[in-house]
Order: C-alpha cells, then structure tokens, then sequence
C-alpha cells in the first residue's frame, strides 16, 4: 500500500521521512523536490515517475506526501493524508512547518501507530490520545485503568466514544447545512442545480446514549444497498424523483450509523461521538428548491456603452430572510466609468476585478430589488467581442434547505433516563451560483 510519507516545508526541505516499506529510498525525497515542488507546471496531486506514485495534499505553509508503488487505491491514500491532516489539527491546534518542527518525534510516533507495514489502521483522533498523549509518561496506575478502554478502542468496538462521560446539561445540535450551486442561462433555462449538504452535529451527552433520527416521509433513495466495505458509506444513485419528495444520492454516513435502520424506514440510529462530527453528507439533484430568481438585461450600445438591469426576488417566504447577499457583475475589460443606482443595498464598481459589486446585508423573503447601471467604454484599437462571463450570487440564508430536507424528530435514549435538550438548525449558502446574460 503506502511505502512512506514525506513531509516537506514551501522550500523543498524534508522535515519528515518516514519509510514503511524497503522499496522508499531517501533519494525519493529529492525526486520530489524537483519535479513537483520546483516545477511551477505541476498542478496534479498525483504524479507518477516510472514505477513510483506521489500522491501529495498542500496543507497551510507544507506539503504532505504519500509514496506508494504499484497500482495503490487512489482515493484511499487521499482520504488517508486528509486524516492525517485532521489528526495533527487536534494534536498541534494548527498543522504547518511550526508545528512540525515542534513536534516531529509526536509525529513519528503518531505514523507508526497510524499505519503498520504502509496499511492504515485507526486514525481516530480520541483513540489515538488515550494512549500517545503530549502530557507525558502516565503512571502504572493509570496505565491499568485505561488498559481495559484501550483494548475496547484498539479492537473497534466504538472506537468513536469513551466511556464516563459526564454533563452537567445534555445537548444536542444539528447543522443542515447545504451549498445549492446553479447554473443558468440568458434566456431563463436551468442548466444545472444541484445541493451538496451535510449534518453536522454537536452532542455533549451523558453515558452511553442511543440517538434516533428521523427525516422527511416522503423521503427517496436509489436502488442500490446502503454498504461499503468499511462500514459507513451508502453509495446511492438516484431515481427520477416525484414532485414534492425529496431525493438523495451519494449518501455518506459516519461510521456510528446503523446503516440497516436507515434502509428500512429512514430512521438514522446511532451512539454518537463526544463532541462535533459529521453525521452524513449527501448529494440532490431532483426538485432543488432555488432561493433566489435573477433577471439580467445587458445592452451593448455600440462600443461605447453598456446598459446593465439586474433583477433579483427572493423565493422564500417572508417570514426568512438572507444574509450578505452579494452579486457580483462582470464589466468589460475596458470599461472607464461606472454609474449605478440600486432599489435596495450600496453597489460598487472595482476595476481590478472587472465587476460591479452589489451587496445587500439583509434580503427579505418575497422581496424583489433591482439594480440599473451604465458603463462606459474606452476605444481600444484592437476591438475584441465581450464574453460575458455570467453574473454570480453569494449568500447566507437560515432555516431553508433547497433540497427540502427535514428533520422530523431527534430522539436521545439513556439508561439513566436523563432530560435532553436539542436544537435544529438549518443553513443554505451560495456554491457555484452563476446566471447568463
């Protein structure tokens, strides 16, 4: 699988080396440096020299390398560097050069737990910091309470929860968070939409409790089983959908999650992880709900001038409303002057970026603005036609999903039958949100 991992600074140097297999040579260290991080050309992650594979991640000031020979499984060793990059997060707060330098033995101590002959094995951040810890050497004491915890994690049994947690208040916090990226013409034709979203959640609970979530009814998947070879994922390809249900694809679970609960009736059952963690992430592209409708009018008149009309209404109700709302709308490269006046918000021109920024702090739902605007045009002696690149959008827009996900209900179960208090939240944001002119 992995024969080593490299760690290299911005200049080339080697700060970590570490080989598990005979056939990573130091001069592999060199190799890199001058066909990847001296080659302004290379913007692969991946590079391939003969027999031999850099798989490499740019994280903050360093780059993190994974050296593996043969036909090694690609998207493994990614998701392998990235938790790598996670897992010095939590131990160093912030993982660049500094924290390498600081910390090299921790890390070298940390590969050697994390990968046994270039295989990954556990990669669990509360895990791995019951038994390498910064704190020191623990006493023999210690070292026999926590030895019976250490086995239960070591052999996976919830490697993602600890034993005796205790709150003063039981809390539970559930993001739906989603980017719906659009993509659409001058003439009003859909050309793309789609949402990635994700749960977040926050649970400081008590014990050992057993969470039930449920979502929307009429809720759809696609045909294939909700499996994957470890544990938690559901690759789903989705069906045409009905209209007011909602469907969704790609489906990624935390490894806490019965995936046999979901399949049967949509019910996310699970032992969560203390603290933050990604319950699920997911992909829709059937019945996207859009937050906001642009209608963009642009004259060219002559070489001159150009007529700007900007539209946009908000698709939701009047009881939400939009945060930093910011459309941005591309000018010609020789535009000289700007003049504009808006219904709502301050627009401005910004001539390094070509554009005209229109920005309005709170939209409210069911509102429509609109924004006029005239630029002039120098004369250039090689007159080329304008592109028109597309308008884009920016957003924050709370308590709307454009997929229509829903949570129905959050349940917590405890053997000492405690209280709980739980809270949901739902958040849509602006992806890729471009409109044609």
């Amino acid at each position: 699988m992995i024969s080593g991992i490299l760690i290299f600074n911005q200049k080339g140097e080697n700060l970590i080396f570490r080989a598990f297999r005979n056939d990573c040579r130091p001069r592999l260290a060199d190799v890199f440096r001058i066909q990847v991080i001296s080659n302004p050309l290379v913007r692969s992650p991946i590079l391939t020299l003969g027999s031999t594979t850099f798989s490499h991640v740019k994280h903050e000031n360093i780059f993190i390398v994974a050296v593996t020979k043969g036909n090694a499984n690609a998207a493994l060793v990614f998701e392998f560097l990235y938790r790598l990059i996670q897992l010095g997060r939590s131990y160093f707060a912030k993982f660049d050069e500094e924290a390498v330098k600081n910390n090299f033995v921790l890390i070298y101590e940390l590969l050697d737990e994390i990968l046994d002959f270039g295989y990954p094995q556990n990669t669990d951040t509360d895990t791995l910091k019951m038994y390498i810890t910064t704190e020191g050497v623990k006493s023999e004491r210690s070292l026999v309470e926590d030895s019976s915890k250490i086995t239960m994690q070591a052999t996976g049994a919830m490697s993602w929860r600890r034993d005796n947690i205790k709150y003063r208040k039981n809390e539970a916090f559930v993001d739906v968070i989603e980017d719906v990226n659009l993509l659409m013409s001058a003439n009003g034709t859909v050309l793309r939409a789609d949402v990635n979203g994700q749960i977040e959640m926050r649970a400081y609970l008590s014990g050992t409790p057993e969470c039930k979530f449920g979502l929307n009814d009429r809720l759809t998947l696609g045909e294939e089983a909700l499996a994957s070879p470890s544990g938690n994922m559901a690759g789903t390809k989705a069906t045409k959908a009905a209209a007011g249900s909602v469907t969704l694809e790609d489906c990624q679970f935390h490894q806490c999650v019965r995936l046999g609960k979901f399949d049967t009736d949509r019910t996310i059952s699970f032992i969560p992880p203390d603290g933050s963690f990604e319950l699920m992430r997911y992909r829709a592209t059937e019945n996207i709900n859009l937050p906001f409708k642009v209608h963009a009018i642009v004259n060219e008149i002559g070489k001159t001038k150009v007529e700007y009309s900007i539209a946009i209404k908000a698709n939701y109700g009047s009881k939400l409303f939009a945060t930093n709302v910011v459309i941005r709308i591309p000018t010609p490269l020789n535009t000289a002057s700007i003049t504009e006046r808006t219904s709502q918000g301050k627009a401005k021109y910004e001539p390094e970026h070509n554009n005209i920024v229109w920005k309005i702090a709170r939209f409210t739902g069911g509102s429509e603005y609109v924004l006029s605007a005239e630029a002039q045009l120098t004369s250039m002696t090689n007159q080329k036609a304008w592109s028109r690149p597309p308008l884009s959008l920016n957003f924050s827009l709370l308590m709307f999903t454009s997929s229509g996900l829903l949570v129905r209900y959050l349940k917590v179960f405890e053997k000492s039958q405690y209280s709980s208090v739980k809270w949901v939240r739902y958040m849509t944001r602006a992806g890729s949100y471009e409109i044609r002119f």
